[in-house]
This record gives structure tokens, C-alpha cells and sequence, in this order.
């Protein structure tokens, strides 16, 4: 069956503008809560003793080990950086000190492969112009009620990038997400500007190819979303999201796509795959 956008006119033109679109009831409330059991039956199977991992966006060279780089094609689980003690244990129960899970849980596991998977996506990303797309990363982000860390301002274009730039980030809130509990903040049409800066892999690590440009907060405007909403974001749009110290959790899961057909995916990005991912479709 052919694909058929799902964006109208108006919605295009807002992306095209502003770098982001807020698409409400996108994921349906029996989706919602699929994909939040099955996180729940992931992390009670977890046994972090074998392996305790932290995710920061502040400290990038802290993540980069082989379990960072391995779980570009598993499904691995990332701690807060506020979740242990001097003492090395754990403040509270792991299923509230997790910051992620990532990154092939669209490729290895049925629950989200359902709905990364589904005509829905496809035809959003068929109006969005992509010929041959991939999802190249997918992540389950907790946002854990006082301790869910800052994700600082930064371009999914700079981690995921090809040649041309062709990601894009679908992050659908799997709850409320309010400016309370650490919602999305973007500056509108900073997409505009081209990419700022790219995140490299080298023999040494991961690190950035220039400083990050300081940001003015109040060019920033807050996403709040209610669950089983999709935010659209291009990949050159300048986002960011707050420490959560309220006491509600913000979950959210997360894909980024690439385009296949007519670029390129460059070997010095963090993921390198050994197995190449299959299309979602395939358009002339």
C-alpha cells in the first residue's frame, strides 16, 4: 500500500518555520501504556550489579566506554548522575534512578518496534520528504522526579549527522510533560542558522569539534505536551530540556531518523553499526 503524508499544508509550513511541531494524540493511550509496562518488565529484569553506567550530557567523555558505543545496536540502561551515593549504592529503588534506556529498543524489542514501526511514523516522515528512512537510535528517557538530569542545549544534527543533514527527532511524551517536571524548551527558527557544531569519535573518545555558544534563556520558549504527544524537531533547531526537581516523572520515548537515499552517514559519528539497518519504506 503507497504511503500517504500525514501533515497538512498549515502543519508543514509551521515545521518548515519554527524547527518543531507539536502533533497531540498522536500515540494513543493504549500505546502509552504499552510501552510504559514494557519499560517496567525491562527494568525489573535489569541487573545493574554487572553493569552500572551514567549518563550525563554535561561530562559526554564519562559515557563514552565500550557499553556507551555496544548499545548503539542493544538495549542498555543509563544512570542519573545524582542516582549513587559516596558510598556507591544506589539512593532509591533503580527504577527511579535510571535516566534511560537505549539505544535499538525500535529494533530488538516488539512493544516499541510496534509503534516506530507503524504507518503513522511512516507517513510522517513521507511528508516530511524522506526517500529510504531509518531510525538510527531510539531511547526510553525517565526524567526521574528530583533527580532527572539537565539535557543541555545542543542539535541532534551534531551526534547523528550525514551528508547532507537529514535527522530528525520524534519524541513523543509518554507523560504530561510540564515546565514543572523538565519539559522540551526550544528556540524557534534556529534551525535556520545551520549547524553550530559536531560531535566526533575519535581514537580518544567522543568530544565536540568547537565550544557550545552561549544561550540566551529567554530565546528559549517551553514545549508542554500532554502524553501521547509527538514533538516534531528538526534537527538543526536548538532544544534543550531542565533538571526535573518536581516530584513527578516525565517519561518520554525517542527516535531519531536519517535519510538513506542520497547521503551519506558519517563514519566519524558515535554509532557505528556492524549490521545495516533495513528502511522503513522505500520511495521513489
Amino acid at each position: 500500500m503507497a504511503i500517504v503524508g500525514n501533515l497538512s499544508p498549515d502543519q508543514l509550513c509551521f515545521f518548515n518555520s519554527q524547527g518543531y511541531i507539536v502533533m497531540e494524540s498522536f500515540a494513543s493511550a493504549e500505546e502509552v501504556e504499552s510501552m510504559r509496562k514494557r519499560m517496567e518488565q525491562l527494568l525489573d529484569e535489569f541487573d545493574y550489579s554487572a553493569n552500572a553506567s551514567i549518563f550525563s550530557t554535561k561530562n559526554q567523555r564519562q559515557t563514552t566506554d565500550n557499553y556507551f558505543y555496544e548499545s548503539a545496536e542493544n538495549i542498555s540502561f543509563f544512570f542519573e548522575e545524582k542516582a549513587f551515593g559516596d558510598d556507591g549504592k544506589l539512593k532509591q529503588p533503580k527504577e527511579l534512578s535510571i535516566n534511560k534506556v537505549g539505544h535499538a529498543l525500535d529494533e530488538l524489542d516488539p512493544v516499541f518496534n510496534n509503534f516506530s514501526s507503524s504507518e503513522k511514523v511512516s507517513s510522517l516522515l513521507f511528508s516530511l520528504g524522506y526517500k529510504r528512512p531509518i531510525i538510527i537510535q531510539s531511547m526510553y528517557i525517565f526524567k526521574q522526579p528530583g533527580i532527572g538530569g539537565e539535557v543541555v542545549p545542543h542539535q541532534d544534527n551534531s551526534f547523528l549527522y550525514t551528508e547532507p543533514t537529514t535527522c530528525t527527532g520524534l519524541w513523543l511524551a509518554l507523560e504530561d510533560a510540564t515546565i514543572t517536571n523538565g519539559c522540551l524548551w526550544a528556540i524557534p527558527e534556529s534551525h535556520k542558522n545551520g549547524l553550530v557544531r559536531r560531535f566526533i569519535r575519535g581514537e580518544d573518545g567522543v568530544t565536540f569539534d568547537r565550544p557550545s555558544p552561549d544561550y540566551d534563556h529567554k530565546d528559549f520558549v517551553p514545549i508542554e505536551v500532554k502524553a501521547g504527544s509527538l514533538v516534531v524537531i528538526h534537527g538543526d533547531l536548538i532544544h534543550q530540556s531542565f533538571e526535573n526537581q518536581s516530584s513527578k516523572s516525565r517519561h518520554a520515548y525517542s527516535l531519531h531518523v536519517v535519510d538513506t537515499d542520497g547521503c551519506k552517514w558519517a563514519e566519524n559519528n558515535w554509532i557505528r553499526r556492524k549490521v545495516e539497518l533495513k528502511p522503513l519504506y522505500v520511495s521513489n
